[in-house]
């Protein structure tokens, strides 16, 4: 069924007469004289049968009519132009630079970003890692850091949260049994130096007396993840990495208190790209995923 539309020339020229409220502007910013305008604008007043400008002088005015049919016809010339641009997109590939942390990226974000690329999939991932402070980076277009901190003429947000808790291996486990947490003074605990005070925090937190004095350290977690599933010793371990490791029973919790929260994680971009399409997709990705992470983490026993 044909629709009923008015001659699309003259709802152009009605459109552009009408927010600029002037014939004469409208005339320039279509590249046309006054009297095509004029005559346009007459023809469209005709085709629908009521007058949509008030004419004074050499000036005009909109009717009340013409003031609503504006906002739609402004609504729908909006929406062609946003599907215009995406139709010119589609086949266009934008190139996403990141620098993640190396534990977050492998355990966090590479068993995500097929779900990404299949949501964007004209988006070039180029993924790096490294733990160096987000000021000292150059040619990324967003970052993943633990915070907060204050990161100067960014944008930045908080998508994940982090809570602790030991993990160790099963065989571990069974030979020397964890019921309570001045039993780990008897185990190796596993430090990284990306968390130098993890440890020490939950300890306190959970009020262990006893000296725990035996431990191996490592320059990222994800070493000394690696050193828990082996049987090395008792890992403190970020709950939304471990994931694989506790799903699989390469590692378990012995104990399931006290939980203490972590810095989080926050996407980081700066001011010059962070409004980029790219890089806002991105990050409102990032922000559903972490928000599905922590509702499964929530939900969890403990």
């Amino acid at each position: 069924m044909a629709r009923n539309l008015p001659p699309f020339p003259a709802l152009r020229a009605f459109e552009a007469a009408a927010r600029h409220e002037s014939f004469t502007a409208a005339a320039n910013e279509l590249h046309v004289t006054h009297g095509a305008i004029s005559r346009q604008v007459a023809a469209f007043e005709a085709w629908v049968g009521v007058q949509v400008f008030h004419r004074i002088g050499k000036r005009v005015r909109l009717t009340d009519d013409g003031r609503r049919y504006l906002a739609a016809v402004q609504a729908a010339f909006d929406s062609i132009a946003l599907a215009t641009n995406q139709l010119r997109d589609s086949g266009v590939v934008h190139v996403l630079r990141i620098n993640a942390l190396p534990t977050f990226a492998m355990k966090w974000l590479l068993p995500r970003l097929n779900q990404f690329q299949r949501k964007m999939p004209n988006v070039e991932l180029r993924l790096s890692t490294s733990s160096v402070p987000f000021e000292m980076l150059e040619g990324y277009d967003v970052a993943v850091r633990r915070g907060p901190e204050h990161w100067p003429n960014c944008v930045s947000g908080h998508f994940l949260g982090e809570s602790e808790l030991p993990v160790c291996s099963p065989a571990l486990l069974q030979r020397s049994p964890i019921k309570v947490a001045d039993d780990l003074a008897r185990h190796v605990l596993l430090h990284s130096d990306t968390r130098p005070d993890a440890w020490r925090n939950w300890l306190t937190a959970a009020g262990v007396k006893a000296k725990c004095r035996k431990k191996q350290s490592f320059d990222h977690f994800y070493l000394a993840l690696q050193a828990a599933v082996d049987g090395l010793g008792v890992a403190l371990g970020p709950l939304p990495m471990l994931a694989d490791e506790l799903a699989s029973g390469r590692l378990v919790m012995p104990l399931d208190a006290p939980r203490t929260d972590a810095r989080g994680y926050w996407w980081v971009a700066r001011r010059e790209v962070a409004h980029a399409p790219v890089v806002e997709q991105f990050c409102r990705w990032l922000q559903e995923q972490g928000d599905q992470a922590d509702e499964v983490g929530d939900a969890s026993p403990g």
